[in-house]
């Protein structure tokens, strides 16, 4: 059994700001296999990373055009230019689009522009996308059928279920919050994932002994505030 991957949740957010390109730099120098942010669509239709919907001094970012943004808050990278620094490493993509956001979208523009930009790069990207909102994902599949996607879940929903869901919509990846997993029920998630060709990738796992934990249970994928603590446990 391989060991599973290790993706620095917003970068290596312990050592540097969340989210910015210093921060998913060191997290592939201190041995991550890829990393995971979240994006958010701006009022020209620029991708930017960032977790929350709106950026303090700024506002709402899909109320603001790029230019804007990156003159008030030039350490908020576009999706673009956190992709050149990870190339050759996995980036998951995480789709914030939930109805109480700031920027909720019905038509999934997020989506629409991610499969975009994603197409003028000449597919030589290795993504993940994943979000909470099951129609975020399905548009991407709509729209890019290569494309891998994965399903967010957090308490309250059963995990089994949640795969029944993936496999129903064609999604590839359930992630599910580490707190959702616990001892005994994380082997038989990922058993069962595997049965029906799904991976399983889990957040935000952060304790030596919970990262040694899921390895051993066959989890595909730890994503990880402290790449570097995970990389020690599961090359140990």
């Amino acid at each position: 059994m391989s060991p599973p991957l290790v993706l620095a949740h917003r970068g290596a957010r312990t050592v540097a700001p969340e989210n910015t390109i210093e921060a998913f730099s060191v997290a592939l120098a201190q041995g991550a296999d890829g990393v995971e942010l979240d994006v958010h669509r701006t009022a020209d239709g620029a991708l930017v990373v960032h977790h929350d919907a709106a950026a303090p001094g700024l506002g709402v970012l899909a109320d603001l055009a790029f230019d804007t943004i990156r003159s008030t808050r030039p350490e908020i990278p576009t999706l673009g230019e956190v992709l050149d620094v990870c190339r050759g490493s996995l980036v998951n993509i995480e789709l914030k689009n939930l109805p109480g956001d700031a920027d909720y979208d019905e038509s999934h523009e997020v989506a629409r522009l991610v499969v975009e930009l994603l197409e003028t790069r000449g597919g030589d990207d290795e993504v993940l996308v994943s979000s909470f909102n099951l129609g975020s994902i399905d548009r991407i599949r709509e729209l890019a059928p290569t494309v891998a996607t994965g399903l967010l879940s957090m308490f309250g929903v059963d995990p089994f279920d949640a795969l029944d869901v993936c496999v129903a919509h064609g999604h590839g990846a359930f992630h599910p919050f580490v707190g959702i997993l616990p001892s005994g029920a994380a082997t038989a998630v990922a058993a069962r994932a595997h049965e029906l060709g799904l991976r399983v990738n889990v957040w935000t796992v952060n304790d030596g002994l919970e990262i040694a934990r899921l390895a051993a249970a066959g989890i595909d994928a730890i994503v990880t505030d402290v790449p570097d603590v995970a990389r020690q446990v599961l090359s140990g």
